[in-house]
């Protein structure tokens, strides 16, 4: 018979809930500013090329051939954050009926006014006032727009870069963590059923376990199938969706697509998050470990070892 994975306590998790936050505090404290101070400085130069060298302080004078030279020239993204809010690549794509490659650009002077056109209709009427009231900028307001609209892109970007780290620096810890402790990695291949799965005592990296995505899909001893989750949290509100609208979903559907005696949906946690979401996640079949307990993780594979 199996081992079962281990389940937490509501007084265990409070303890754990509250170790993660002070890790997540105290790395938030000592992160650097550096990556901010990069980024600050790539977009502001990119908002004033947009203005000094593209005039876009009135873009009623911009034409489709000026357009294409934004994009040539990586101001697109820059381009798209006068929209108030700023639109997406994919949205811009979409609503325009444009591709924004320059060369579709450059070879469909219609789709290129479509794009124009969308970021006209959508720009920020409180950093570009002159703008909406067609009429010139004063030097203080177009410096004001460009100081405001490099913070709103930089706080954007920096956001994704540090959630994609943390995701990536997570998943890294993990494999390490396995690889410490004897299993081989091996290349990820789709795995629809455990017939496709590494061998035991082996894992590989991201691949689609059935119909879902999993992280660090590893095998156990006894044959068990273990994706592994790897989830990080800034806020209680964010954990909601990282582990109950999808960790827990996929827990499910794994152990309906496996069957419960043949898979062990994990999630390994660190950051922000909540007791009775994670009292909840667990209830719904998903196995919980922290990343700064992964011992507790290798004391559940240890004894699933065959006898």
């Amino acid at each position: 018979m199996s081992v079962p994975p281990p389940v937490w306590t509501s007084d265990q998790l409070d303890v754990e809930v509250e170790h993660a936050c002070g890790l997540f505090r105290r790395e938030r404290l000592a992160e650097p500013l550096e990556k901010w101070k990069q980024t600050f400085d790539v977009y502001q130069s990119k908002f004033k090329v947009l203005f000094e060298e593209y005039g876009i302080a009135d873009p009623s004078t911009i034409d489709y051939e000026d357009l294409v030279r934004i994009f040539r020239d990586n101001l697109g993204d820059a381009l798209r954050y006068l929209s108030g809010p700023p639109i997406s690549a994919d949205d811009l794509t979409v609503i325009a009926e444009a591709s924004l490659a320059p060369t579709s650009l450059q070879e469909d002077p219609e789709s290129a006014k479509r794009v124009l056109d969308v970021i006209l209709q959508s720009v920020d009427p409180r950093r570009f006032p002159w703008i909406v009231e067609n009429r010139k900028p004063t030097d203080s307001e177009k410096s004001a727009a460009i100081l405001a609209s490099t913070a709103l892109i930089t706080a954007q970007r920096v956001s994704t870069y540090r959630r994609n780290k943390s995701k990536a620096d997570q998943e890294n810890l993990v494999r390490d963590f396995l690889r410490g402790h004897g299993f081989q990695e091996v290349d990820p291949r789709p795995i629809p059923n455990l017939h496709h799965a590494p061998n035991p005592g082996e894992f590989c990296g991201e691949c689609m376990v059935g119909e879902r995505k999993a992280d660090v899909p590893a095998r156990l001893f006894d044959g068990r199938l273990m994706p592994i989750e790897c989830k990080v949290s800034n806020s209680t509100l964010n954990s909601v969706k990282r582990i109950n609208n999808d960790a827990a979903v996929k827990a499910k559907l794994w152990k309906k697509d496996f069957g419960a005696g043949g898979v062990v949906p994990v999630a390994v946690l660190s950051g922000v998050f909540k007791t009775l979401n994670l009292l909840q996640a667990q209830d719904g079949g998903l196995t919980l470990f922290w990343a700064h307990r992964l011992e507790d993780m290798w004391v559940f594979i240890d004894s699933a070892r065959t006898k």
